[in-house]
């Protein structure tokens, strides 16, 4: 009896399947349509492009595609005259020049070299290919990919800019070097990314406050990079060819300092949890297996788009996915004999047992193992939850951008919880000075520091925030925003401020996060006030071009010129849930519900090809570094509008690595 874990979105047309056919068919296959005395293929690669692969592709399809052999462009090669060589390349100096010595003179490494720079190569290399004389023979294909961006998700990229926080916010000038080299490669690798798609925007950015005497240097960053996206994109009309005239998707450029509780706060779905608490590298995660009478053996998954049940599980609560994964090993050992022998005498599995079981049974080797590898990093991250307190701690976030909870709270764990983590205190520290800023004025922020036992260096990652203006949201906005959306009239008070109750369930606490889409929708000001609101505003044409300029008059009805917009409730209000909720309320079994959805891309994979009926596509660009939340709120927001929306950042960040960028800041 097999495991069902649902099927990836294997082959429709959203975002990163695309930009893979593109490097599978038109990159390496460049001579597909001409008989080659060698079908196999050297792919030469320099750093920045191996990246750009790596994101894109999995090996077995590089493979698959004839390449035999993937080679560093400036590591010592062995001659293969009789095969034909990719180059893909960024369109540098240094690059040209490695290039021009593997080609040149009487004795080149290989036969014909096909040349695919990243982005547009500029005119002063050109001439210094064209001329070594010796190497316009052997040159089969001299083209501009435009793909500079890494896709890091089926509907999320980055521009591998993990310092524009620093680069963009810091204190230098705005003329500095770094400032202006940042704002030029971001918004060329922004750009490739619809001249990949062959897509031209609608480019829209969220506008500077006050006039142009009051605005600072960090209200202008989103209207600069637009202008420089606008100023890319606009020439791909005349130089790409079938290229369109007329927009036809929308990007929504935004920044960091909108939203800085996102970053920060413990999102608990089962994606953001395994990047908080795991030591993952990137994707990767190690992991023990025993073997009978030998050494554990160290072992290495990946937790990307290939595994089903990663796909189905990642967007999902950590108590949903825990209980998801036990039904599904429960339901396999209850349909099978040969699994039921080696559980124990019929009671709980534990992964050991799943072991045996994959030795028992190798036709399920695959299946079992994935499963295994997620309870083992379920139970892992449980584990973590109840030593570290997180279920305490979680709350009192939520508690405190609900407006629900002040200094009384936060003294009250600092002095009752000395065992927490300094990051976990620095982190709930930074929302408090968010939500009061008032709070940490004078000498007040150094004795809460002094409270929770944080270094005065700590200090400067609260005066960061400061110093990253951002948006001027209040606590009864939040109040407004949640009653009116999530809460029935007759319940609100009662399921946004419900007391903690002795002997409750495990999870029942925790069951309350999906609402941190609430306060989401507020703190993300432009990114969840837009997930549910900027973007749909922006979809249906109700987005103010006064708060929100656009770099062309949009040219696609009904795209909007209004300059107020009234706010429209949801088209089915959710029932309230009280944070008292038994240990498996209605939310976490609906498999159906937008919080639970099993799938990231059943709309797109449902979609039979007719992908266009879906509409034209949305792309939010966050300078500054994205969160996996916002990550995943594209996915749900896919699903409800009906149209792909795609999330690009400088920087996919958790909250480690973002309290790092901050200490940089300081």
């Amino acid at each position: 009896m097999s495991m069902d874990f649902g099927d990836p979105a294997d082959d429709p047309k959203v975002f990163r399947n695309i930009c893979r056919d593109r490097i599978l068919k038109d990159l390496l296959k460049p001579d597909k349509d001409k008989e080659t005395k060698s079908s196999w293929k050297v792919l030469i690669m320099d750093k920045f492009t191996v990246k750009i692969m790596g994101y894109a592709c999995k090996m077995a399809e590089i493979t698959d595609a004839g390449i035999s052999l993937v080679e560093d462009l400036f590591k010592r090669r062995e001659p293969m005259p009789s095969m034909d060589a990719i180059y893909f390349l960024q369109p540098l100096k240094e690059n040209v020049i490695m290039l021009l010595s593997d080609m040149s003179g009487r004795c080149p490494l290989y036969r014909k070299a096909y040349i695919f720079f990243s982005s547009p190569i500029p005119k002063e290399l050109v001439s210094y290919i064209k001329n070594d004389s010796s190497v316009i023979p052997r040159i089969g294909a001299l083209r501009e990919m435009n793909l500079e961006f890494f896709t890091i998700d089926m509907q999320g990229f980055i521009t591998d800019h993990d310092t524009a926080l620093n680069d963009l916010y810091g204190r230098s000038e705005n003329n500095s070097k770094v400032f202006n080299d940042t704002i030029s490669t971001m918004a060329t690798r922004i750009a490739t990314t619809f001249a990949s798609l062959k897509e031209f925007p609608c480019v829209r950015y969220r506008a500077p406050k006050g006039d142009a005497s009051t605005t600072t240097k960090f209200d202008m960053v989103p209207k600069w990079l637009a202008t420089a996206v606008w100023d890319i994109v606009s020439k791909y009309k005349s130089t790409i060819p079938e290229f369109p005239q007329k927009d036809t998707c929308e990007l929504l450029i935004v920044d960091r300092p909108i939203d800085k509780i996102a970053p920060v706060i413990h999102e608990w779905t089962y994606d953001a949890m395994c990047h908080d608490l795991l030591e993952m590298d990137g994707t990767k995660y190690t992991y023990e297996v025993s073997n009978a009478g030998s050494e554990p053996e160290q072992k290495e998954a990946v937790l990307e788009d290939h595994d089903p049940l990663w796909l189905e599980l990642r967007h999902t609560h950590i108590a949903d996915a825990s209980e998801r994964l036990y039904e599904k090993m429960n339901n396999f050992v209850s349909k099978n004999k040969a699994a039921q022998l080696h559980s124990r005498d019929g009671g709980e599995i534990s992964t050991r047992d799943l072991q045996k079981i994959v030795q028992a049974l190798p036709q399920y080797s695959d299946q079992v193992e994935k499963l295994t590898l997620h309870i083992e990093i379920a139970g892992k991250i449980n584990r973590f939850i109840r030593e570290y307190g997180l279920r305490d701690i979680g709350q009192l976030e939520q508690d405190l951008v609900f407006g629900d909870a002040g200094a009384k709270e936060v003294i009250s764990i600092l002095r009752s919880k000395q065992d927490m983590s300094p990051e976990n205190k620095l982190r709930l520290l930074i929302i408090y000075a968010i939500v009061y800023p008032e709070k940490f004025e004078g000498d007040k922020g150094e004795k809460l520091m002094q409270l929770a036992k944080l270094p005065h260096d700590d200090m400067d990652v609260i005066k960061c925030l400061r110093y990253l203006e951002g948006s001027d949201l209040k606590k009864d906005d939040i109040r407004d925003f949640v009653e009116k959306y999530f809460l029935q009239p007759s319940t609100k008070k009662n399921a946004a401020r419900t007391e903690k109750q002795d002997g409750e369930e495990t999870w029942a606490l925790s069951r309350f996060f999906p609402l941190i889409e609430a306060l989401y929708r507020l703190y993300s000001l432009e990114f969840f006030l837009s997930a549910c609101e900027l973007i749909e505003k922006l979809s249906k044409g109700e987005l103010p071009l006064k708060e929100y300029p656009s770099m062309s008059e949009p040219s696609s009805a009904p795209q909007g010129t209004t300059e107020t917009a009234s706010t429209a409730a949801p088209s089915q209000n959710p029932q309230p849930m009280s944070m008292r909720s038994r240990r498996t309320p209605t939310w976490a079994k609906s498999r159906n519900s937008g919080d639970s959805q099993s799938s990231d891309s059943s709309v797109l994979r449902h979609s039979s090809g007719d992908f266009k009926r879906l509409g034209n596509r949305i792309f939010v660009f966050m300078i500054g570094g994205a969160t996996r939340s916002e990550l995943r709120t594209v996915h749900k927001l896919t699903m409800k509008m009906k149209r792909e929306i795609v999330l690009g950042s400088s920087s996919i960040d958790d909250p480690p690595q973002f309290i790092s960028v901050k200490f940089d800041l300081s």
